[in-house]
């Protein structure tokens, strides 16, 4: 069995702990491990391979986490931009075997008992070895009115319902038979394929003609012109809620997709106020019961309890103000390295960049901007137009704007040094690549 992980979405509703480009699949909250990593672990025993579907900013996140758990030989197909999951869950079967029975789990969910999970996973696999397609409704602690729910008989699938009101969610939990939708499922990739085909083949001859012109380097690589045409669209709405061969396992798993910060205060511990902080620094409240306190480097949220799901809503209207609080947090992960904001004012900005051994910066330039380093540790090697120079410790250089230059680590620990940029123009898209190892089409 072939394990496909899903790691697309932002996970807007965890803003300011979750951003665009640090989602909170690979946000580090449980005992200094992330959703992504706790994914990897728990389905490594049960699958010879994994096959994982990302962002193409999003691959080198994951890549610097499988390499923590030494465990570095995975697949990869890689998307330009997101398209929902039922075009990722096709390309990624096109890559596979008719007769391989994947394991399709979301990257961003917490699961808390591996016995019941694995006696789940081998029931399912039983199940897709007889041409079904077999998903897994979690027995509901609650009336959750932020879930689908599945409507079954024993493992057959009366129907699929929406989010429900919070009566129709109480009714149906009082019921006993209808289970929150996980988005994991189980089957034969040449059977979901045959069913794409069937009930949505827009979608599959789209995703077909994307495969076909990917890019192969390693990793699977699909093209923005490809991805742009195929439709939008869930496994649910696409196959699972037509096709006649759909099974679900019941499963009590201790499931929980983490989706808001109320659902993460189930998981960790509160203070004696009943309060739920998460800071770097020492915070200290006075008379205050029931708050959400999530303290950043650049963002400060506070939210009653029962309320954070409206995230959401602050996080749309910070993209039309400040779309960098939504993307990125103060320390900005590259697939060289990271770079921190240290300050931010019209005219000039201040960086402290970290690169690793062996790594180094696109070959670029910029136009509207001159950039001063000093080293602080390690030894860079820099070229500057036609020159190769050393850099070294309390050592610095300039590079004029428009001058075509590149940062390297040759050494053996990172280097770390402070950029100063002074120009009329600061931005991160400011950059023209001339050349990048890491294939990058933008910052």
């Amino acid at each position: 069995m072939i394990n496909l992980i899903l790691c697309g979405g932002s996970g807007t509703r965890l803003w300011p702990l979750s951003r665009t480009l640090m989602p909170k699949q690979f946000v580090k909250l449980f005992n200094h491990k992330s959703l992504f990593q706790l994914t990897i672990e728990r389905n490594s025993t049960l699958c010879r391979e994994q096959l994982i579907v990302s962002n193409t900013e999003q691959y080198f996140l994951a890549l610097d986490q499988l390499e923590e758990l030494k465990k570095v030989n995975n697949r990869y197909l890689l998307e330009p931009i997101g398209r929902n999951t039922a075009p990722a869950i096709a390309l990624a079967c096109m890559a596979l075997g008719k007769e391989e029975i994947i394991l399709v789990t979301p990257s961003d969910h917490l699961i808390k008992n591996q016995v019941a999970y694995e006696k789940a996973i081998v029931e399912a696999e039983i199940l897709a070895k007889e041409g079904f397609l077999v998903t897994f409704g979690i027995k509901p602690t609650f009336a959750e009115t932020g879930f689908g729910y599945i409507e079954a008989s024993g493992t057959d699938v009366k129907a699929f319902h929406e989010k429900p009101d919070c009566k129709t969610a109480e009714m149906y939990v009082e019921a006993g038979n209808y289970y929150w939708n996980s988005g994991m499922f189980c089957f034969k990739v040449g059977v979901f394929l045959s069913e794409l085909e069937a009930y949505a083949p827009e979608i599959f001859l789209t995703c077909k003609t994307a495969y076909e012109h990917a890019k192969s380097d390693g990793m699977i690589r699909i093209l923005h012109e490809d991805m742009l045409l195929i439709p939008e669209d869930s496994i649910d709405y696409a196959v699972m809620e037509k096709s006649q061969k759909v099974k679900v396992i019941p499963s009590d798993i201790g499931w929980s997709d983490v989706g808001s910060f109320d659902a993460l205060c189930h998981e960790l511990d509160n203070d004696e106020s009943n309060n739920f902080i998460m800071s770097n620094k020492h915070v200290s409240l006075i008379d205050v019961h029931d708050l959400i306190v999530i303290d950043t480097e650049d963002a400060l949220l506070i939210s009653q309890k029962g309320s954070s799901q409206k995230v959401k809503e602050i996080v749309t209207r910070l993209k039309k103000e400040n779309l960098e609080l939504t993307t990125t947090h103060a320390t900005v992960h590259r697939p060289w390295g990271t770079y921190s904001v240290l300050e931010d004012k019209p005219g000039y900005k201040i960086k402290k960049i970290m690169v690793k051994p062996g790594k180094r910066l696109s070959l670029q330039k910029h136009f509207h901007r001159n950039e001063h380093w000093i080293v602080v540790s390690g030894t860079a090697t820099v070229q500057v137009e036609d020159k190769t120079y050393i850099v070294r410790e309390n050592e610095s250089t300039y590079i004029k704007a428009g001058e075509i230059h590149r940062l390297e680590n040759q050494g053996k620990i990172p280097i770390v040094l402070i950029e100063a940029q002074v120009g009329s123009y600061t931005g991160e898209d400011d950059i023209v690549r001339i050349e990048d190892d890491y294939k990058r089409e933008n910052v």
